[in-house]
């Protein structure tokens, strides 16, 4: 079974212009096109599947500071205050609350780190404290087993990846703007060289603004436009089960496991960084620059199979404007979760809360992770495509500081004061020969 997702309608008519066009309906896009609403733009907002349907409904749900990149905690701290604006402000329900986020542990390795980022976040503001052994088994008592250490982020929290995107949607069109579904954006017009226009299997919209904000599909697409955005995916596979009965936590995390409560009741439960490298020809491409991330993750990262290559995001191809594209011969990314880590997964957590063990599996999922070689995103504005704004590349974080990053794409548009620093999301520090810091976390 699919991951859970809310389905929405959408805007029965493409408009002829608009002040700005996002494409990308996930978290990020959605996020983009809602702030730029606020702001008083017409905004469209372009899907080529439905709205939340790859990655953005098919995470943890975590909304975290807790063990961000430096480059990314402004974002993650700024997203949890707007997390929970929007659903003041636009009655929606995306399923976020602060419940805090738990981590325990008995590797003495993996406590030091985490002590050394709190030291650091709480001299910024940050809330974090940790716990000793005594407090992380109580917090951690439903496992059954003794704790050496661990964290509580008090203020971090969860949404819910099924309702979140849709709810932005909706929040979206109230302001006015609109939302096309099975519309696949085929490419950009320019005119003196600047955006004038996106192309859509439906027809075109007039624009001088576009924010492209596709996902696993971006490097692809930027292609089309001369510009090199080095991108690769990985496969990454989760389930949910049925926990009704059980009395666990909203957000847990030991032992490289994480279980989550949805709002369906189930909790889902997935292994940290565990995934599936498809090789595709971009990957090769640009494996060189991916080979500091691939050599400190390395114990987790196994070669996949060819399920990267037939969903086609990661062609070299060059698609004319006129004819299908690869977006609309596979209109949302779905690809089949690994097995073998489904049980894995299922077998190491029934070891931390053995009632898992006999708890239903009542669905299953994968999703292509799009990552950038430092696993830190781009939002930067394209200088090559006057017009022409890049937020991909989130590298399996956008979920959580979706509402922060989009808020700051809006900033960049309209030339307010930006929300934070924006220089760390560059897309120059990519050039050939550029020095690589991964992130940690």
């Amino acid at each position: 079974m699919p991951a859970p997702l809310a389905f929405i309608n959408s805007t029965p008519d493409l408009p002829r212009e608009a002040d700005a066009v996002v494409i990308g309906g996930g978290i990020i896009g959605s996020f983009t096109a809602y702030y730029l609403a606020k702001r008083g733009l017409k905004v469209a907002l372009i899907e080529k599947g439905v709205v939340g349907g790859e990655q953005s409904s098919r995470n943890w749900g975590w909304c975290r500071q807790q063990n961000r990149d430096e480059r990314e905690l402004p974002l993650a701290t700024k997203a949890l205050d707007l997390w929970e604006q929007f659903g003041l402000e636009s009655g929606e329900e995306t399923g976020f609350r602060r419940c805090g986020l738990f981590y325990v542990s008995n590797d003495a390795a993996e406590i030091d780190t985490w002590a050394r980022w709190g030291e650091y976040a709480r001299s910024i503001g940050v809330k974090t404290r940790m716990l000793n052994s005594q407090e992380a088994t109580e917090h951690g008592k439903f496992t059954g087993q003794v704790w050496k250490g661990g964290v509580h982020s008090q203020m971090d929290g969860i949404a819910d990846p099924g309702l979140a995107v849709p709810a932005v949607a909706r929040g979206l069109m109230a302001l006015g703007s609109t939302v096309h579904q099975a519309c696949a954006a085929r490419g950009i017009e320019t005119t003196g060289g600047a955006v004038s226009a996106v192309v859509t299997e439906c027809g075109t919209i007039r624009t001088p603004l576009v924010i492209h904000a596709g996902g696993a599909w971006a490097s692809s697409f930027m292609r089309q436009l001369g510009v090199r955005f080095p991108q690769a995916t990985v496969r990454q596979s989760i389930l949910a089960v049925g926990t009704g009965h059980m009395s666990l936590p909203d957000a847990f995390y030991g032992d490289s496991m994480s279980i989550t409560r949805r709002g369906d009741g189930c909790h889902a439960l997935a292994y940290s960084g565990r995934a599936k490298v498809d090789p595709t020809l971009q990957f090769l491409k640009y494996q060189k620059q991916f080979l500091p991330m691939f050599k400190q993750r390395w114990r987790k990262v196994s070669p996949g199979g060819l399920q990267g290559l037939r969903a086609g995001h990661e062609t070299l191809s060059h698609w004319r404007l006129d004819q299908p594209t690869p977006m609309e011969a596979r209109r949302i990314l779905d690809p089949a979760p690994d097995l073998k880590t489904i049980r894995l997964t299922v077998e190491r957590v029934s070891r931390l809360i053995p009632a898992v063990a006999t708890a239903p599996v009542v669905a299953s999922w994968a999703g292509f992770v799009d990552s950038t070689p430092d696993g830190v995103p781009v939002i930067d504005e394209v200088s090559s495509v006057p017009g022409l704004i890049l937020a991909a590349g989130f590298s399996g974080h956008g979920f959580g500081i979706g509402p922060g990053a989009s808020h700051l794409v809006a900033d960049i548009v309209t030339g307010h004061e930006p929300i934070v620093d924006p220089r760390p999301y560059r897309l120059s520090r990519f050039n050939r020969g550029e020095r690589v810091d991964v992130s940690e976390f």
